[in-house]
């Protein structure tokens, strides 16, 4: 491959325009992953240094895993169930006790409302809609903190797209690069979707493919919970045809085009180019990421506990990249947006679908992890954060989105709902706001999606109002906000 295309801080294509050097850095990538790795690697260690910030919380953590629960789960139907309401508001789930005194789960999350001494929930995660009552739009701003340019009713997007504000997991490896070689940014086990619209918000945008996730995506049908046994990791594996007289080669190819292209060593002054090269592959020859991708390691009876699932092993294989050196781990939830059965979506048969599939995956999954990373010390250094787009309505077969609900179904409502997050400084056993007596709106301390991102960046020590470089050029702060400092101890 030999890929000249682009301008000045950017990834597109304009002909007219001089390469830069991420575009220089694809020669010689062609026939093997590796390779392919060295214009990420070389990005990386080119990122912007940040000042100091301080406050509770920065700076402590190195890496972090987000669940997020794609589709909207009913918060009034997992941790935040209303008493001494009107029958179409109250849950149909028995309330249980937690450890945090006051607080009461629903019954079918048994095992968090035992651990939920351990982290934080924020109980008043609000926005007003602005044409985000479905799931792309409101997708796309939990992942860049960016409302989108293009929406129709529906909510429908177009396609990804090299201009979109990058996925908050791009900006952190790009300002936060490791010094090992390990894959920075994985994202599991399947894209973000909805309907016809797949990756829109799971992408590095204007960034450039440099900083895009490595996507992990096994074959097999979103119900087929034995996925995650087939991982196919080839990209991460040397050919065996390819010897070492094969890559001398391709080093000697790429010294003649530097010597004979002028422009291009100017372009490349200063650079290390073999420093680059060699540590895409030595992320490959090391072994390391493909040995952090094989759960056969793990005893089946931790994997049993973490659940037989695709989400409970997501899970477990995001706690294994953490701890091989990953930076950033997305684990989206194993189920398009808008569908039936396992999804969040629950325009009808809420009652039975909760109870009987995604509730006990996610108290499995989630509460596993939690107690599997602290009992590793992981948690120390790793942000956990669970959250979905936003919640269901308080009022059951009600139409809040222009989608019809049966008389047990809640529809869209990103007014009140839930998130949780742990580790990395953030504090224990706490509830940061308070939602009203339906659970329709907070009572005080609302936190905005975009408040929440720039919470996880405060976390890495990266101010949120950093300016990286659009694909025009322009200057653009990570995300418009705040960090809820409150969340930190």
């Amino acid at each position: 491959m030999f890929c000249i295309t682009g301008s000045k801080a950017k990834d597109l294509c304009d002909p007219h325009l001089r390469p830069t050097r991420r575009d220089v850095m694809r020669i010689g990538g062609a026939g093997m992953f590796g390779l392919s790795l060295a214009p990420m690697l070389q990005l990386q260690a080119a990122a912007n240094t940040i000042g100091h910030q301080g406050g509770p919380g920065w700076g402590k953590a190195k890496s972090i895993i987000l669940l997020y629960l794609q589709g909207g789960p009913s918060h009034l139907d997992l941790w935040d169930p209303k008493e001494n309401v009107p029958d179409n508001v109250r849950s149909a789930y028995k309330t249980i006790s937690t450890k945090i005194p006051g607080v009461q789960f629903t019954e079918i999350l048994p095992r968090l409302s035992q651990l939920n001494d351990r982290f934080t929930m924020i109980r008043s995660m609000s926005y007003s809609p602005n044409g985000l009552f479905n799931h792309t739009a409101a997708i796309y701003q939990m992942m860049t903190g960016y409302t989108t340019d293009k929406v129709s009713p529906s909510g429908q997007l177009e396609p990804p797209s090299p201009k979109d504000f990058p996925n908050f997991g791009s900006n952190i490896v790009h300002l936060r690069p490791l010094d090992e070689p390990m894959l920075p940014f994985v994202m599991l086990p399947r894209p973000l979707q909805e309907s016809n619209v797949v990756g829109k918000g799971g992408t590095a945008g204007f960034l450039g493919k440099a900083f895009d996730p490595y996507t992990l995506y096994p074959d097999g049908d979103d119900m087929d919970m034995e996925k995650m046994d087939r991982i196919q990791i080839d990209d991460l594996t040397m050919r065996q045809d390819m010897f070492s007289v094969r890559l001398q080669r391709r080093a000697q190819l790429r010294e003649l085009v530097s010597k004979s292209a002028a422009e291009l060593e100017k372009s490349l002054a200063g650079e290390n180019l073999d420093q680059y090269y060699n540590q895409a592959l030595q992320l490959i020859l090391s072994g390391r990421a493909r040995e952090a991708f094989d759960l056969q390691q793990e005893p089946g009876a931790l994997r049993d506990k973490y659940g037989r699932t695709t989400f409970g092993q997501s899970c477990l294989l995001a706690r294994r990249l953490v701890e091989a050196g990953t930076r950033v781990v997305e684990v989206v939830w194993p189920k398009v947006a808008n569908s039936d059965n396992h999804s969040w979506d629950h325009h009808q048969d809420l009652t039975k679908r909760m109870k009987n599939q995604s509730g006990p995956m996610l108290d499995a999954g989630l509460s596993t992890l939690i107690e599997d990373m602290d009992s590793r010390g992981l948690l120390e250094e790793t942000l956990v954060v669970a959250v979905g787009e936003f919640g269901r309505s308080p009022q059951k077969g009600v139409s809040t989105s222009g989608n019809s609900n049966s008389a047990d179904g809640r529809d869209h409502w990103p007014y009140c709902y839930t998130g949780i997050v742990a580790g990395a400084g953030t504090k224990q056993g706490y509830v940061h706001g308070k939602s009203d007596a339906t659970g329709s709106a907070p009572v005080d301390d609302a936190v905005h999606p975009s408040e929440l991102l720039a919470s996880i960046y405060h976390g890495f020590g990266i101010d949120p109002e950093t300016m990286v470089m659009n694909h025009l050029n322009q200057p653009r702060e990570l995300v418009k906000a705040k960090a809820i400092t409150a969340l930190f101890s």
